[in-house]
């Protein structure tokens, strides 16, 4: 497994293209990405984490217009994505009609668009990818395994499971160790906060404001 710097984004971007397996930092923890659109490579991610077929890979978008092309967006989903992306909120967000799922993230699917070094590497990519978190997934995951928050564990990880990630981006220790904030999107009714993570419960909220609504004082 090669071990590349930030400045090395384009190599990842590269081999991502390639059909290759990289680790990411982001300030939660490392992150497995593959391009979505190729079921080889999304699948050895499902191998490397030992996660179920069952359990669907989160889809990384490089911005909001490409979210308005492949999903049906409620006035809420338009709302958050405007408000709070790029950055650590995920959508759960059902598929334009006609637009064809991709298999390994699902439908609905839980939508991100990434700041930071991950939001690069998408944007380079020029196409959207799929990942997940550098770990082994439940049931598998044991108590002493936990997701990777240095370029060392990811190395770690790839040694024990032998994974086939083709390289590592360091950026250094991962501080936050937390999930995103997932919030459900269903097309036409109120959008639901899912699961709080580093993204605030009461961001999301301040987000559902429309322009020109009420002041939350």
């Amino acid at each position: 497994m090669d071990v590349l710097t930030p400045d090395q984004l384009p190599d990842a971007a590269r081999l991502l293209a390639a059909g290759q397996m990289v680790a990411v930092p982001t300030p939660r923890w490392y992150m497995l990405c593959a391009r979505a659109a190729d079921p080889t490579a999304t699948n050895a991610v499902f191998r490397a984490k030992q996660r179920p077929s069952t359990k669907p890979l989160l889809l990384l978008l490089d911005s909001p217009v490409t979210a308005e092309a492949l999903f049906d967006l409620s006035d809420d989903a338009r709302l958050l994505a405007c408000g709070l992306w790029p950055g650590d909120l995920v959508l759960r967000l059902p598929w334009k009609p006609g637009v064809e799922p991709i298999a390994a993230v699902g439908s609905p699917a839980l939508v991100g668009c990434p700041d930071g070094a991950l939001g690069w590497l998408v944007a380079l990519a020029g196409e959207p990818l799929a990942a997940a978190v550098c770990s082994i997934s439940t049931p598998a995951a044991r108590e002493e395994d936990h997701p990777a928050l240095t370029a060392a564990q990811v190395s770690a990880f790839e040694r024990t499971t032998g994974a086939g990630i083709a390289a590592v981006v360091d950026g250094g220790i991962c501080p936050h160790g937390r999930h995103m904030t997932i919030v459900d999107c269903p097309a036409g009714t109120p959008a639901r906060l899912e699961r709080e993570g580093t993204v605030h419960a009461r961001a999301v909220e301040a987000a559902l404001i429309p322009p020109g609504g009420p002041h939350v004082g």
